[in-house]
């Protein structure tokens, strides 16, 4: 699991590879990404906006901008916890995810970005 705290906001991550998809005759890897996203601030905060760099190994690169994440825009008072899970296709068997979080503090109505740390995305299981 990888895992990073911004201002106070934990980021969860893991990872599965759910096999491979045809899609416009062309073989995908299909991963999903499953996300815990815990305030451990003393304030209550807001996720707006989601940003993602999807890389594979074959150097393409997707950017995806959107509201919230899964058309929800969760509010978190401290020490809430809002999980999700959700995927990506990618044309290599190999690739990575980043991005951040864009966040509102509800109390001052400041605004701020919560970084999604990098994670990894492989049809390989590696043993420790």
């Amino acid at each position: 699991m990888i895992q990073q705290v911004t201002k106070g906001i934990k980021i969860s991550v893991k990872t599965k590879f759910n096999g491979t998809s045809f899609r416009n005759n062309r073989l995908y890897y299909v991963f999903a990404y499953f996300i815990t996203i815990e305030n451990k601030s003393s304030e209550t905060v807001k996720l707006t906006h989601r940003m993602w760099e999807i890389f594979d190994s074959l150097n393409n690169t997707e950017i995806v901008n959107g509201e919230g994440v899964i058309g929800q825009t969760p509010i978190l008072k401290p020490n809430d916890n809002y999980s999700y899970s959700s995927g990506c296709f990618l044309e290599s068997n190999i690739g990575a995810m980043r991005g951040y979080y864009s966040m509102e503090n509800l109390e001052t109505f400041q605004k701020f970005k919560v970084i999604i740390p990098t994670f990894q995305l492989s049809t390989l299981v590696l043993s420790n």
